[in-house]
């Protein structure tokens, strides 16, 4: 008996699951988070919304398990990684809305960085990342350089910063424990993951005071008891694509798993070894456990996966809901030469190119909708391909199977087309909520009630095995229309004229 709670904030919506010991759940409270865009190429959230939405699902699944509330033993939490904000240690209250990950407003301010001899060798030697405005440390910088007396008020300690589960802490404890784990550490390029401490040259460069910043911790322990809830206490902390990848029970070198959410994420464990990506990956801390050495982890990022389809639904209106896509693009027997590319946000792994644009190449008076979805789809899979063909390499491994999780994963259609690009089998768990199930089960290591990794692993099932149905020819065929539209996005903004829009 017992139930491990996993507060999971994503970026487009605030989730509580509760599991039971065998990583069944057993009660679950969802809702949408407001997305602001002050501007083009911004991405907000309110922090208070943030907070209040979490806290609303909490009490929505304790008051859902009823007399079984007593039987919860902890929290994790996981959340979308480089979102941040900085708040008021003496209120409490942010002093600018969290910037989220998505957000390009950095580009240039990331350019001229590159420029600086030496800086991008420096990141990439000591965080393992790349010079990009997807990271928290350029947007840390931002806040401070906007924020009227923000950088006094860092200086003087008064203010306090963190990524989205160091934020929930901070509120679930009452101001107790102003803390981070190290997955999320990783993403800030704050932090070197070479000797798993804030890195004082980097802070220099990016000129972000130290007291700023949050103590860094193992991903399971005991980080603070939640205020309103007698008994409750946090111990888990995890990034949630990490959290992915621990959830779907890649503990061994070399597994892979691909999370399809609002963007898609490839992780490739490499053990206790960093290993330093020639392809456009990023090295990574996947976890590290108390009294053991991190695990590292290969990552690849799209930026638009089932952000797209929301794009489909609240942009072009062409579906009601979400999975209104699967049936619309199911609806034709291929995209009529139509090819989608989902660089909204700019194109991830292995491109980083910030100024990257979405677009949709091949369209003719016979064009439909269901062209549009279909293509949509294939886009993500394709934008997922590059990733793993980039991961292959750096490991110089070929990778005949890929384990997926996350909302998306549940169309049959964009499973078939995601095993039919990549030439490999495609493993879909049960239960696809593995990055809550992994900050559940990282709480359950904390509060000592699993006694090793091998013990969470164990309940991991598979629901159904996609393996390639298509021929070489039409692969090939595929590749080359999806390689020239990627290249014709390539810098597109860049060269936008501002009296041209």
């Amino acid at each position: 008996m017992g139930i491990l709670l996993a507060i999971d904030s994503g970026t487009s919506s605030c989730r509580t699951v509760a599991f039971d010991l065998a990583g069944q759940i057993q009660s679950c409270a969802q809702v949408e988070l407001t997305q602001c865009f002050p501007q083009a190429g911004w991405v907000e959230h309110d922090p208070i919304e943030t907070r209040d939405l979490q806290l609303q699902t909490l009490g929505q699944v304790v008051k859902q398990l009823g007399r079984r509330a007593d039987e919860i033993i902890g929290i994790g939490i996981t959340n979308q990684r480089e979102t941040v904000l900085l708040w008021d240690r003496r209120t409490g209250q942010p002093i600018y809305n969290a910037i989220v990950w998505q957000d390009r407003r950095t580009t240039e301010s990331m350019e001229a960085l590159h420029d600086q001899p030496g800086v991008a060798d420096l990141v990439a030697d000591r965080t393992g990342l790349v010079l990009d405005p997807y990271f928290s440390a350029s947007k840390i910088k931002w806040v401070l350089d906007h924020v009227d007396g923000s950088r006094s008020a860092a200086r003087a300690g008064h203010l306090a910063c963190g990524t989205i589960e160091c934020w929930l802490l901070w509120c679930l404890t009452q101001g107790e424990t102003h803390a981070t784990d190290v997955s999320n550490a990783s993403r800030t390029m704050l932090f070197d993951i070479n000797r798993m401490c804030w890195d004082e040259d980097l802070l220099a460069h990016f000129d972000i005071p130290p007291s700023l910043l949050p103590e860094v911790v193992p991903c399971n322990g005991d980080f603070g008891a939640v205020a309103g809830y007698d008994g409750l206490r946090v111990h888990g902390l995890i990034g949630d694509q990490q959290s992915a990848l621990f959830g779907q029970g890649c503990i061994q070198t070399g597994d892979v798993k691909a999370t399809y959410g609002t963007g898609c994420f490839l992780l490739m464990n490499t053990g206790h070894q960093k290993s330093q990506s020639s392809h456009g990956l990023l090295s990574t801390v996947a976890w590290q456990l108390e009294g053991e050495s991190p695990t590292y982890a290969l990552e690849g990022s799209v930026f638009m996966g089932g952000a797209s389809i929301q794009w489909l639904r609240d942009g072009l209106k062409i579906i009601d809901s979400a999975v209104d896509v699967n049936a619309l693009a199911a609806s034709v027997p291929d995209t009529d030469g139509v090819v989608m590319v989902p660089a909204f946000a700019g194109l991830g792994a292995p491109e980083w190119d910030a100024w990257g644009r979405a677009a949709i190449f091949g369209m003719t008076r016979g064009t439909t909708d269901a062209h549009i979805a279909r293509a949509t789809l294939e886009g993500i899979a394709w934008s997922v391909r590059d990733v793993l063909i980039a991961m292959e390499q750096d490991a110089g491994l070929s990778l005949r199977e890929i384990r997926v999780d996350g909302g998306a994963a549940a169309s049959d259609l964009l499973m078939q087309m995601q095993s039919d690009v990549i030439d490999a089998s495609v493993l879909r768990p049960n239960m696809l909520e593995a990055t809550a199930w992994g900050a559940a089960a990282m709480a359950g290591l904390g509060a000592g009630v699993y006694s090793s990794v091998n013990e969470i692993t164990g309940h991991w099932a598979l629901d159904r095995r996609f393996d390639p149905n298509v021929d070489s020819d039409h692969r090939l065929k595929k590749l080359q229309w999806w390689q020239r539209a990627v290249d014709r996005v390539r810098g597109w903004a860049k060269e936008d004229d501002a009296d041209a829009k």
